[in-house]
């Protein structure tokens, strides 16, 4: 997983953290920004890589998806969301913990065994 603070000015917006979480053929962006204001907000991209074409033929693109959440409305938007994970583990069961890839073997055992006994409680914590 990617973290920065402090990057390059997009236009009017200073990113000034960002965080990469990849997850299979997605990587997620939680990238936070300034405006020209001095006033933060969150921006969420997903991207997608799109492979199209066989072999020596195929062509990769990537499909972006993006969100912009302001401060406004951070605990709305954690509220709806901690019900909705909450509602497809009621229906579908706990979340599986994933391998981190970025962690070592013996901190990943750990994490593990934390997880799974903390699987059915799901906590979002967004603080800024």
């Amino acid at each position: 997983m990617e973290e920065k603070k402090k990057s390059v000015v997009d236009g009017d917006k200073e990113i000034v953290f960002s965080k990469a979480i990849k997850a299979g053929k997605r990587i997620y962006y939680l990238d936070v920004k300034k405006n020209r204001k001095d006033e933060m907000f969150l921006a969420i991209t997903e991207s997608k890589k799109i492979v199209s074409g066989e072999g020596d033929d195929s062509q990769v693109s990537f499909e972006k998806h993006k969100i912009f959440l302001y401060k406004e409305d951070f605990e709305k938007f954690t509220n709806g969301l901690q019900q909705a994970i909450q509602f497809i583990t009621d229906e579908q069961g706990p979340i599986e913990p994933h391998h981190s890839e970025d962690m070592p073997e013996e901190k990943r055992t750990e994490n593990e065994s934390e997880e799974a006994l903390s699987s059915s409680e799901i906590k979002i914590d967004i603080d800024f």
